[in-house]
This record gives structure tokens, sequence and C-alpha cells, in this order.
């Protein structure tokens, strides 16, 4: 267990050290001329981390039904951990490095709607790493939630998804 929590720990650390090396570098390229591909970029990013953010609570609900150490469990598991080592983490690192990067750029920070944007990011970034712990728990085989609460959970991440959406196209304030 100690190991476990302490690997998560250093794969948080991993990723935001990753994640600020690579906005001090677009800060010190200063590619502006490219803000329009890096803000496609970014579209693009964001996409994939959702779709993942939707899917994985998907496949809990379905492990749930699937006995402990069964041929479907063990499949469920490879998924799991594919997901979000393949596609979820990677694509949140590309969406905060880019998205720090345009604030940068475009000089946002002081602007309420972002601020609120990203605390609604932050909260999205806090149910990923939910999400990661309960994928190395149903990788140890110990689930300690019910399939109802991963219905429930499936939901946020398009919740969190509509404010964020929101308060980058409408811009309320």
């Amino acid at each position: 267990m100690v190991s476990d929590t302490k690997s998560r720990w250093i794969g948080a650390i991993v990723a935001v050290a990753t994640v600020v090396a690579l906005v001090a570098g677009l800060a010190a390229w200063h590619p502006s001329n490219l803000y329009a591909w890096l803000k496609a970029v970014h579209v693009m990013a964001v996409i994939s981390w959702m779709a993942g953010m939707l899917y994985l609570p998907r496949l809990f609900v379905y492990h749930c039904g699937a006995e402990a150490g069964s041929r479907q469990s063990e499949t469920f598991k490879v998924m799991e951990r594919r997901l979000l080592r393949g596609i979820i983490n990677p694509s949140m690192v590309v969406s905060w490095t880019l998205g720090l990067w345009m604030v940068y750029d475009g000089a946002w920070i002081s602007a309420y709607w972002l601020q609120c944007k990203l605390l609604l990011v932050v909260v999205l970034s806090s149910l990923h790493g939910m999400l990661a712990r309960w994928t190395s728990d149903f990788a140890a085989d110990r689930n300690r939630h019910t399939e109802q609460f991963y219905r429930i959970m499936n939901e946020v991440p398009a919740v969190l998804m509509v404010g964020i959406v929101i308060m980058v196209v409408i811009k309320p304030f």
C-alpha cells in the first residue's frame, strides 16, 4: 500500500514537472505565430481527455459485475490501465501545458471567466486523480465502490465539461 501511494505521488510529481517544463519551454520560445495551431492541439487534447474521463467510469461500472480474478475482470484491468496511461494521462498533460501557455501568451489570467474555468479544470484534474486511484484499486482487486457509485461518477466529467465550455465560449463574466 505504501509503495502504491508513493508510486502515485511520484507519477503526479512527474506529470506536474513535465507540464511546468513544457510551459516554461513554450514561454521561452514564445511561438505566438503558432497560437492557432497550439490552440487546435489543445482542443484535440481536451477532447481526448474528456473521452477517456467519460469512458473509464463506464468501464468501472462493468468491472463491478465481473468476479475478481476472472478472465473478464483481467480484461477490464488491461483496458482500464491502457486507457488511463495511454490516453487520459498524456491528454491531460498536453491540455494543461497548452492551456497554461495560452493563458500566459494571451495574458488572460485576470479574466474572471478564465479563473472560473481554471477552477473547474482543477476539479476535473482531481477527479482524474481519483480515477487513477480507482484503476489501481481494481488492478489489486480492492474495489470499494458499487456499480451505482460509478454510474454517478460517470456523469461528473460531463457536468464539469458543460461549465468549462460555457466559460470559454460564452465568457459570462
